[in-house]
């Protein structure tokens, strides 16, 4: 995620630093018992900024995190809508290389669908990485962007 993340950083503009820090940090509250604050107070403003936007609220339903990543995902900064792209991109090449044990097909398949939404409202980010993403679901049969013809 870091190095597609950086990579795009620098064709968008965007300050690699910062950029890279985040997409390395993006899971670390969600993953690890590592506050914000801790991300704060180690990181500076900016990069804690970027991991709070990529972050899940853990406390709710799975099923309200998904729909609130699919509703929030236009309204994230640059930074946060290239860590999102690029995490979303490694993810769904990960899931062609390997499915997770326990997972079925239709599962895979909802999760591309979800991908796809999720991604959906983070178009004008990148043309690149959304190229990419566009071609790894397309391989699948998953629209991208999302409608509801998918």
């Amino acid at each position: 995620v870091a190095v597609v993340s950086t990579q795009s950083s620098v064709s968008s503009g965007i300050n690699a630093e910062y950029g890279l820090m985040g997409a390395v940090l993006h899971d670390t509250v969600e993953d690890t018992d590592t506050s914000p604050d801790e991300i704060l107070q180690q990181f500076g403003e900016e990069v804690a900024d970027i991991v709070r936007q990529v972050t899940d609220d853990k406390s709710l339903p799975k099923a309200e995190r998904k729909r609130l990543q699919i509703v929030n995902a236009p309204h994230k900064t640059e930074k946060a809508k290239l860590v999102k792209l690029a995490d979303k991109l490694y993810n769904l090449r990960d899931l062609g290389k390997s499915t997770p044990e326990g997972w079925t097909e239709e599962r895979v398949k909802e999760y591309r669908i979800w991908s796809s939404k999720v991604c959906t409202g983070l178009i004008g980010t990148n043309e690149a990485l959304e190229g990419k993403i566009q071609n790894e679901l397309g391989t699948y049969g998953v629209k991208f962007p999302y409608s509801d013809d998918n």
